[in-house]
């Protein structure tokens, strides 16, 4: 697996825009309420994705094709209606960071669980004693920021 420096940005990128993100879903699930915010929230993304695949033309790929794709890998819209209202309604009970927190630690566990195994079709990346060491000082970091 090759580094990739503007890959590495975008995800971190992206990490710091989930932040931003639950903080803005949970100041308006105080508003309308949680569910609610998740259905928005939805909608919001719907709508956004269709201009940048249709109107701007930014799609590069072939969407005919979905009946090729297993039927698990459609799974991921149902799992992000899970993810925004989880975090929109945890992060008004233990704050951005613990919050925060709370799902980078159990998604990096996760990830190494997927790269190990494979799951989900995706290239075997095997566990190694450093990764090992990186969830403990993980479950470490974790837990001192909880204690602030």
């Amino acid at each position: 697996m090759r580094f990739n420096l503007f890959m590495l940005i975008l995800a971190a990128l992206a990490g710091a825009t989930m932040a931003v993100q639950g903080t803005l879903n949970s100041a308006l699930g105080k508003i309308i309420g949680v569910l609610e915010t998740t259905l928005v929230v939805m909608i919001t993304g719907t709508l956004a994705a269709l201009l940048a695949l249709y109107l701007l033309g930014l799609g590069k790929g072939n969407i005919a094709r979905i009946g090729n794709a297993p039927w698990y890998y459609l799974l991921g819209g149902l799992l992000i209606v899970l993810i925004t209202y989880a975090v929109a309604a945890s992060i008004p009970q233990l704050g951005v960071a613990n919050a925060t927190t709370a799902i980078v630690a159990t998604q990096v566990a996760t990830a190494v669980l997927i790269d190990h195994f494979g799951f989900f079709g995706m290239e075997t990346v095997p566990f190694t004693w450093w990764k090992f060491l990186g969830i403990v000082l993980l479950a470490i970091g974790t837990r001192l920021l909880f204690n602030t």
